[in-house]
């Protein structure tokens, strides 16, 4: 038996995501990112005395946006409670947090395994189920960059609203939690709780990991704290886990830590002995009512959520006949999507697939090699699905379907079809023009046909290539080849 079928691997993941409010959690100062430091941090914020917290009705909203989205439960009635921990840029001594009641409860995540950017690929889906998700405010932040020896603090962050989501200790590899911890990254975009933000740390994770012999209780977990990167999380998790076996395989015992990984060296070092709740004293807030939640307030916020990925998914799948790896591709984001949907009704339902082919492909690639998002893109879906029904009806080529993306893209011309005019590039379908092109290609390259009737395929490719330069790429392929295959079969 290998080495790693002699050990499972046992993840759960904890995320802070920095909800899209305009105010704090408790407060009405600014969340915008970038001020100067300091100068967004209120008497709430660093709970100077007499000051009282209020809290922020669309914080709660965004809780029960994300409840509905995970088919979770939407507790009633919840409660605030302080956190009590002492560090620098935790100004009052505690966070308010929620720990025995929080808002949300349960639920889950599908999420598909191995086939991220493999069509042919056999992906596995799995479904990671949540304990709970509870609201919260940031702390502030330690920097300690630009002070030579010293760290300064910014005060900015303190309070501002956080949803914290934990997983149940479902996933058995980093790419189950990276899987994972990607489908919840675009979920929370989906409904516009989060901007998902990973670089201003407005998505960032913590992965619980443990290593056990097969079915044996859970062993001693470590956290990874702070994890910003879906290629920082995977590498964190696999050396955790070579580490873990590493040293019990040697004899020595793991112990419960918060560890930081390091992307310079590819290792996590241990930071601190790893808190349990009752370290944290946790009491009732007595300056906050408990939050209560009725259900006309969550059939309201129920009316307002968009068609959520999965079940955009299984429509591409079951009204287009798209496969699950397209539908997956199609709805990475709400703004895909949208794209997608807006190209099909220009293009027309029957142009489904090459539709999506065309936003898989080409657009995507344009779009990764000048760092743009799909909103952004140049091109809009109605110059794409333009390009569509020109190839569908024969007015062009794919070949030169890409010189009119180009050009598209570029802003020569406002469609498809502009362009094509002006650039003279509709496809020559005449049979009999493309025939007699045929007949002066072949008694122009006698070798060539030769060599193709003397057994070499190759040749044939290079006959394909003289009548489409002759036409300037504007003849029909498939029209050329099958008349040169009729021509030299006689």
């Amino acid at each position: 038996m290998s080495r790693d079928k002699q050990w499972e691997v046992v993840i759960g993941l904890e995320t802070h995501a920095q909800l899209q409010t305009k105010s704090k959690i408790f407060s009405g100062s600014s969340i915008a990112f970038g001020a100067e430091p300091n100068v967004q941090a209120s008497a709430v914020d660093i709970a100077l005395p007499g000051v009282l917290p209020v809290l922020n009705r669309e914080a709660v909203v965004c809780a029960i946006k994300f409840g509905l989205a995970v088919g979770a439960t939407i507790a009633p009635r919840s409660v605030f409670a302080r956190k009590n921990y002492f560090y620098p840029d935790l100004p009052k001594g505690y966070q308010i947090s929620q720990f025995e009641i929080p808002v949300v409860s349960g639920g889950g995540l599908a999420i598909r395994v191995g086939a991220a950017n493999d069509p042919n690929a056999t992906a596995v889906e799995k479904f990671v189920h949540l304990t709970r998700a509870h609201l919260e405010e940031d702390a502030g932040k330690s920097l300690h960059e630009d002070f030579h020896g010293r760290t300064g603090i910014d005060l900015n962050r303190a309070g501002t609203p956080l949803l914290e989501i934990v997983t149940e200790p479902d996933m058995r590899s980093s790419a189950e939690a990276v899987a994972y911890a990607r489908a919840l990254h675009a979920l929370v975009q989906w409904i516009g709780i989060c901007d998902g933000n990973m670089q201003e740390g407005s998505f960032r994770c913590d992965a619980n990991v443990s290593v056990r012999r097969p079915g044996q209780p859970l062993g001693t977990r470590r956290e990874i704290k702070n994890l910003n990167s879906f290629r920082f999380m995977q590498q964190a998790i696999d050396f955790e886990v070579q580490w873990q076996i590493a040293e019990i395989e040697e004899g020595r015992a793991i112990r419960q830590a918060t560890v930081l990984f390091d992307p310079d060296t590819g290792e996590t070092r241990a930071m601190r002995t790893k808190e349990d709740a009752h370290d944290y004293r946790y009491f009732p807030d007595p300056d906050l009512l408990p939050l209560e939640i009725k259900a006309d307030w969550i059939a309201q916020v129920q009316s307002g959520l968009p068609e959520l990925p999965q079940a955009m998914q299984q429509r591409f799948q079951s009204e287009l006949g798209l496969s699950a790896y397209d539908a997956a591709a199609l709805t990475a984001s709400r703004e895909m999507a949208a794209y997608f949907e807006a190209a099909l009704e220009s293009a027309g339902r029957e142009n489904a697939k090459p539709v999506a082919n065309w936003i898989m492909g080409e657009l995507s690639a344009r779009l990764n090699k000048e760092g743009l998002e799909i909103a952004a893109a140049p091109l809009s879906a109605p110059q794409l699905a333009g390009i569509v029904r020109r190839i569908a009806d024969n007015t062009i080529s794919n070949k030169i379907a890409r010189d009119v993306f180009d050009a598209l893209w570029a802003g020569d011309g406002k469609d498809a079809d502009a362009v094509i005019d002006a650039k003279g590039w509709k496809q020559i379908t005449d049979t009999g023009a493309i025939e007699a092109l045929v007949d002066e290609v072949l008694a122009a390259n006698q070798k060539s046909v030769d060599e193709y009737r003397a057994g070499k395929e190759k040749a044939f490719n290079a006959l394909v290539g003289q009548a489409m330069k002759a036409t300037r790429g504007k003849a029909n392929p498939q029209q050329v080849t099958d008349l040169l295959k009729k021509k030299l079969g006689a």
